[in-house]
């Protein structure tokens, strides 16, 4: 329950359409209350003496409280379905909204079909549960009482018939429920691995048709496809129960009723119209309790859902500022001191281990090694993604962990080494490095990036439509308008993760030129290719997370077997071509 406590603060702007739904099915109770006594008199005076004015009376005050509960019952539909999307809207927003402040380190405890989920799914079943339960959640308890209270000034004696049933049916559900609440979390997280699959399968749609692979794809669909179903199906098997259980209880009770209510009529201990009411107040009460019964096994569900969300409210970003936050960065200068890292505290080897570099402002750094060597983990300290397990990492010779992470952020700017672009125009991605960028400052960043070699060919040059990720571009493009985007932050620090791997050597060339011309930035390259980084001050190389070499290309060159194996093995292969 403190998972629905969390969660459902909020709905606090739309409380005022929670106590007006509240009020209405108050008024809809009452209307509907009042009926039963109206036909007790109708049946026992109107219908005996043959009195139409008595049976033309109470029929006409039935009919107004009729209406009277439908048009209240209207309005509760329309003031319960604007708090229960309001609700929902305010949850789903939280969510992102918490989403956007995690760290890395925080993302890799959820998969991106997890998330997907929690924010649709899960807070589309704690909107249902709101929107079809809050009726039955208030009605029910009200409609209880007050029909056991008019019930027994009618018949106290055949009132306890329902101490009788009472009992068995909150065994009954207690065990339904026993039985259901542990299924719907197994349920949902075979929502998450359904999910996982078809944003893998669509991600990868073109990789799946190249390598004929759809039937083996639909295969692995079909086994987590036949999960859910099979999740659902045997928590609906137990959850199904819960219906005829209930009209099992119910039909003995009208039935014991029946047989005890006639036997009070024919005793003159009751009247037609009183055992006529009284089925009334029963059915209604009842029915209360059927529907409370499924509200609570609704409940149920949504307590697996609220506690899916509040793991995503609740997480803490790793990464959080100093008290008073440096918000100016002097220089690009960067040190690694004693620098040690790894990605779970419980794992058993870093990543890095004991790095000392220092990288002079607006050096030009690169920084080669074999596949897992760490490389774009050791940059990815840098603009503090993560934080050393270890030692120090300073930019403008201030620890990271000092300045404000939207300033130290803004200072560092980031070529991806998975190039990523959003829906909508060249123009729009490109603004994300600097919003108010001019077409002139654009086109500028652009032709550093020699992006404007095929944006002058496109007949909407910058206002070409990219399509959802980048799809109408090529790989060597994409990198490209990257390159351009970061260009436009004007950072202190610029870090190249392998990002002109897809374009030719002439046009990395030509990037290459470009970016020598930015003599007041700091910029490092990882790359698989020396010629990318022959020319630079200083190559770093790193072997299984050490540093094992820094020097310029000659020294490397002359002096380190490693270097000397790398760069053989591509001349030759260029040699080769």
């Amino acid at each position: 329950m403190q998972d629905l406590r969390l969660i459902f603060r909020y709905s606090k702007p739309y409380r005022r359409d929670l106590i007006v739904a509240v009020g209405l099915l108050f008024l809809e109770c009452g209307c509907e209350m009042v009926i039963p006594v109206l036909m007790s008199t109708l049946i026992d005076e109107g219908v005996p003496a043959h009195d139409m004015s008595i049976i033309l009376r109470q029929g006409g005050l039935m009919a107004l409280c009729a209406v009277l509960a439908l048009v209240t019952g209207l309005l509760y539909a329309r003031f319960a379905a604007r708090y229960a999307n309001g609700f929902a809207a305010e949850l789903r927003l939280a969510e992102y909204a918490a989403v956007q402040k995690f760290d890395f380190a925080n993302l890799d405890h959820f998969s991106t079909a997890s998330l997907v989920t929690r924010m649709t799914t899960d807070a589309t079943v704690l909107l249902n549960a709101v929107n079809t339960g809050l009726r039955p959640l208030v009605r029910s308890p009200l409609m209880l009482f007050m029909g056991l209270g008019m019930a027994f000034i009618l018949s106290p004696r055949l009132t306890l018939v329902f101490l009788v049933a009472t009992p068995i049916l909150a065994v009954m559900l207690a065990w339904i429920v026993s039985k259901v609440a542990p299924l719907y979390g197994r349920q949902q997280s075979a929502v998450d691995h359904l999910n996982s699959r078809i944003q893998e399968g669509l991600t990868a749609i073109r990789v799946i048709k190249a390598f004929v692979r759809g039937d083996w794809e639909n295969q692995q669909f079909e086994e987590v496809n036949a999960e859910l179903s099979d999740a659902s199906t045997e928590t609906f098997r137990f959850a199904v129960l819960n219906m005829p259980s209930f009209q099992v209880v119910m039909y003995t009770c009208i039935v014991c009723i029946m047989w005890f209510g006639g036997n009070f009529i024919l005793t003159g201990d009751m009247s037609v119209g009183q055992l006529t009411a009284f089925l009334s107040y029963v059915l209604q009460v009842l029915n209360s309790v059927m529907m409370f019964s499924g509200v609570f096994l609704q409940m149920t569900r949504s307590l697996a859902s609220a506690r899916r969300i509040r793991e995503v409210l609740t997480e803490q970003p790793d990464l959080a500022n100093a008290e008073q936050p440096v918000t100016e960065i002097e220089n690009g200068a960067i040190d690694f001191e004693n620098v040690s890292f790894k990605y779970n505290e419980q794992a058993e080897k870093n990543a890095l281990s004991d790095i000392t570099l220092h990288i002079p402002a607006g050096a030009t750094v690169g920084i080669i090694g074999g596949t897992g060597s760490a490389k774009t983990t050791l940059v990815q300290l840098i603009p503090r993604l993560y934080d050393a397990t270890a030692g120090t990492v300073k930019v403008g010779g201030r620890d990271v962990r000092v300045y404000d992470l939207a300033a130290l952020r803004d200072a560092v700017g980031i070529v991806l080494q998975k190039n990523l672009l959003f829906s909508g125009t060249i123009r729009d991605n490109l603004k994300w490095g600097n919003p108010d960028a001019t077409d002139d400052q654009l086109w500028e960043a652009c032709r550093a990036a020699r992006a404007d070699e095929f944006l002058n060919r496109m007949p909407r040059g910058l206002d070409t439509d990219l399509g959802q990720g980048g799809v109408n571009v090529s790989g060597g493009q994409k990198q490209r308008l990257c390159i351009a985007r970061t260009l436009l932050k004007h950072p202190k620090v610029l870090i190249f993760d392998d990002s002109t791997s897809a374009v030719d050597t002439a046009t990395e060339s030509g990037i290459r030129h470009a970016l020598a011309e930015l003599t007041d930035v700091t910029k490092l390259i990882i790359a698989q290719r020396i010629s990318s980084v022959q020319s630079a001050d200083l190559i770093v190389i790193l072997d299984d997370g050490r540093l094992h070499a820094v020097g310029t290309h000659a020294d490397l060159l002359a002096h380190d077997t490693i270097y000397q194996e790398i760069y053989q093995s591509q001349r030759k292969g260029g040699d080769a071509q």
